[in-house]
């Protein structure tokens, strides 16, 4: 069992002994999401300066929402996020993106 396996497992667990899990509808858990990232950003709110423990939290918050999300509609992290990669890097050619920061259809 790798990491990633054992944390989801973990996170079923926590759900399961609370009986959370009525309550994490795709929607409510991409809400939550929302809200987490949210707090994320709250960290640098009045300047970059930021308390890593605090941000740290929210990270994981986001992650673990994520994670949930992903198990909830049946999807592998890994796997649509390397399908993501492979789409960004059609959109984002090295010669037209490079040093770049527009948007795929400014290039």
């Amino acid at each position: 069992m790798d990491k990633l396996e054992k944390l989801q497992n973990k996170i079923k667990q926590f759900h399961l002994e609370r009986d959370w899990s009525q309550f994490h509808s795709p929607e409510n858990l991409a809400k939550s999401i929302s809200i987490e990232a949210g707090e994320l950003l709250e960290c640098f709110q009045w300047n970059s300066e930021f308390d890593l423990e605090d941000l740290t939290d929210e990270m994981a918050d986001v992650y673990i929402y994520l994670l949930d999300l992903a198990d909830r509609i049946g999807v592998d992290l890994i796997d649509i996020a390397d399908k993501k990669m492979d789409k960004n890097a059609i959109k984002y050619p090295v010669e037209k993106s490079k040093g770049k920061s527009d948007k795929y259809n400014k290039l």
